[in-house]
C-alpha cells in the first residue's frame, strides 16, 4: 500500500504513515488532523494505544517523502481517546509559574547592560528588581548606572561581596564589548 511522494493534503484522519522529513527525521505516525490554512499536520507518533502519546505538529512542506501504511480508527474518537485533564492542568500551572518567575527576572525600562549585571549577580546571589534598582539578598541595592559606588544598604560584608561581583561583571562586559582586547 505504498504511496511514496504523495500529497499530504490527500491524507485522511487516521492514516498510518511512515514519514521522512526534509530535516532527515524518519518516524511512523497517525494523522490526527490537517489544518489546510496553516499547512500543518497533527500527528500521533507510533501506533501503540495507551494513555500517553506523543503528538507532533509538522508543516506539510517539511515532508520529503511518506508511505501510507494503512488506515485506522480516528485517534480522537471519544471511545478510544482519554485526556487526563488534571495532569494537563497541573503541567499548565507549572509552566505558568515558571514563565511568571522568568518574567520577574527581566527588568523593565533598564539597559541591556543592567540586565546583564542582574543576570550575573543572580548566578551567585538571590536578586530581584525593584523598578530599575537591583535588590540583592533583600538588603543591598544597586542603582543606575550600576557602578560599585551606587551600591547601598545591607551589612558591610554583603555590600563588599556585591561590589566585587559588580566590578568583575563590568570588566567582563567591557572585555566582551571591545572584543577581548
Amino acid at each position: 500500500m505504498a504511496m511514496d511522494g504523495g500529497n499530504p493534503e490527500d491524507l485522511a484522519v487516521g492514516c498510518l504513515l511512515s514519514i521522512k522529513t526534509t530535516l532527515g527525521d524518519e518516524f511512523e505516525s497517525q494523522v490526527v488532523a490537517f489544518d489546510r490554512p496553516s499547512n500543518i499536520l497533527v500527528l500521533q507518533e507510533g501506533f501503540k494505544p495507551g494513555p500517553r502519546r506523543n503528538i507532533r505538529l509538522l508543516k506539510a512542506n517539511y515532508i520529503k517523502d511518506f508511505t501510507l501504511l494503512g488506515q485506522a480508527e480516528d485517534p480522537l474518537d471519544p471511545n478510544n481517546c482519554f485526556l487526563d485533564l488534571s495532569s494537563l492542568q497541573a503541567r499548565e500551572e507549572v509552566a505558568i509559574r515558571q514563565a511568571e518567575a522568568e518574567a520577574e527576572r527581566i527588568g523593565v525600562g533598564v539597559t541591556s547592560e543592567a540586565q546583564s549585571i542582574f543576570d550575573a549577580l543572580s548566578k551567585t546571589l538571590p536578586v530581584r528588581w525593584d523598578k530599575t534598582v537591583i535588590v540583592v539578598m533583600d538588603q543591598v541595592r544597586v542603582s543606575s548606572p550600576y557602578l560599585p559606588e551606587y551600591v547601598s544598604g545591607g551589612t558591610p560584608a554583603a555590600k563588599e561581596r556585591v561590589k566585587k561581583v559588580l566590578e568583575f561583571e563590568r570588566k567582563r562586559l567591557q572585555l566582551r564589548s571591545t572584543g577581548g582586547q
